[in-house]
């Protein structure tokens, strides 16, 4: 049996990915969303979430008992540490959790790992292609203000604690650039959708029908 394409998607933080991810859904992709896996894995009594009690202290649970995004958050971003913790505590959680759903998805599918670290933590080493979402510094801080909340600075901090463009674009075997307007964005992606298709086997969209 063929070993499935292994195809990451990522892009700094308010580079676009959840859109582009949603327009190769729409032309038939299966998305494994880090971001969202890792909801899950911190979602209330799950092991996850006890592991960050234990490390963080229960003052990052709401009264529901749901994780308090905004306070970790606020904490993570301004220290190396306490992210690096973090990390150690949820990451492992989601590559198992997306290995399952990797597994699960049907032979000749595209699958399409969205992951918004993968250069900064090596793992685009394990995929046989990249996808990198690309927006200037200045267009990612301008978003995560207006989506926020946040001042610039704020912003910008977590701008700079990721990769820089160069890194990730260093990693790509393709970049979509989304620093226009959507409709240049979903050009892009319906370009290489076909290229997608082809490495991965499927014959999605080619009955002519």
């Amino acid at each position: 049996m063929t070993a499935m394409t292994r195809i990451a998607l990522t892009g700094g933080i308010a580079s676009g990915k959840s859109m582009v991810a949603d327009e190769f859904a729409r032309l038939g992709a299966v998305i494994v969303d880090a971001d969202l896996l890792a909801r899950e894995v911190v979602a209330p009594r799950s092991p996850g979430l006890e592991r960050i009690v234990q490390r963080f202290g229960a003052g990052m649970l709401n009264e529901d008992g749901t994780l308090d995004r905004a306070r970790l958050g606020d904490l993570v971003f301004v220290d190396d540490h306490a992210r690096a913790d973090l990390n150690a505590i949820v990451h492992p959680l989601v590559r198992e959790r997306s290995e399952e759903l990797f597994a699960a998805a049907p032979p000749g599918s595209v699958v399409i790992e969205v992951i918004p670290l993968l250069v900064e933590t090596g793992l685009h080493q394990a995929f046989d292609h990249v996808i990198v979402v690309d927006a200037p510094t200045e267009v990612q801080v301008r978003r995560l203000m207006q989506r926020s909340g946040l001042t610039a600075d704020q912003a910008r901090t977590r701008v700079r604690i990721q990769a820089n463009r160069e890194d990730r674009i260093a990693a790509a075997d393709w970049v979509i650039d989304n620093s226009g307007d959507q409709a240049s964005t979903v050009r892009q992606v319906e370009d290489l959708w076909p290229v997608l298709q082809q490495l991965s086997g499927s014959v999605q969209g080619q009955t002519g029908s």
